[in-house]
């Protein structure tokens, strides 16, 4: 008969487990406006794409592919460690001094840009962002919490930053990230008819919290791994002065800085489907 101790622990045990799943379900349904939201990997993406090729004969699937990752030349995120810094809700005033230290590091970034007061206040910005071999996305026009909002009140805050940044860099967002990260299934429909692909992130400084430099380098560091897409805000005052340690810091790691497509490459994001 087993001892009440060992029943005790075992019991404990599925406590934990039990509270561990409802804190991951809790997250989910946050992110998601309780919808259950199922997000697909960079790596996951890859290696799909991996398996059609090899299934289709062209020989891309054994060696993966390679993108061209800023001014480091190609790069096969398959068989090296990749990481993609990302910026949301710019362009601000803080914008062209990021761009030149990313000019300096030779490192590609992903811009999820916002309209009113940002795209329609630095318009050159957005096409310096393009020129200069960034990836340019949406963050919508104002904001909006999407969840939040109608059908049609969600395809205008989409549409618009979408239109504006096509007349300024010639080029069609097909990403996008929610404001919040919140998200559901009208906002994963709309964004199918849109062809937009929804991407969240795998770390966060929450640099909207503060302006400490250090604090922000710091968490960057803490929370990153391969294959991670990291969320920071060049709006913010302590994000910027942090980029060139957290660049040199994760260079000094192995990584490799590429853009959100990049690091999918050869597969690609899908509309209406979520990545992280």
């Amino acid at each position: 008969m087993p001892s009440l101790t060992r029943k005790m622990t075992k019991t404990g045990t599925r406590l934990r487990v039990l509270a561990t799943c409802a804190a991951a379900a809790s997250l989910a349904l946050a992110l998601s406006g309780c919808t259950k939201l199922e997000t697909h990997s960079p790596s996951s993406v890859r290696n799909a794409a991996a398996a059609s090729a090899t299934e289709a004969g062209t020989g891309a699937g054994a060696n993966g592919a390679q993108a061209r990752a800023g001014g480091l030349g190609t790069v096969d995120c398959a068989h090296t460690k990749c990481i993609a810094l990302t910026f949301d809700a710019g362009p601000s005033e803080n914008s062209a001094r990021l761009l030149d230290i990313l000019k300096e590091k030779q490192v590609p970034a992903t811009f999820f840009l916002l309209g009113k007061r940002h795209i329609d206040t630095y318009p050159e910005l957005v096409r310096r962002m393009s020129d200069e071999g960034h990836e340019v996305a949406s963050h919508t026009w104002t904001h909006k919490i999407l969840t939040d909002a109608d059908p049609d009140e969600i395809r205008d805050e989409l549409e618009r930053p979408n239109k504006e940044i096509e007349r300024l860099t010639g080029k069609r967002p097909t990403l996008m990230r929610p404001p919040q990260g919140r998200t559901d299934d009208t906002v994963h429909g709309i964004c199918r008819e849109l062809g937009l692909a929804e991407v969240l992130w795998s770390v966060t400084a929450k640099d909207y919290k503060t302006n400490d430099s250090d604090l922000i380098t710091e968490r960057v560091l803490d929370q990153s791994s391969r294959d991670g897409i990291i969320l920071l805000h060049d709006i913010y005052d302590g994000t910027v002065p942090a980029v060139p340690g957290i660049i040199d810091a994760l260079k000094k790691r192995g990584y490799v800085f590429v853009t959100v497509p990049q690091l999918m490459a050869p597969g690609k994001a899908e509309p209406g489907k979520v990545y992280r």
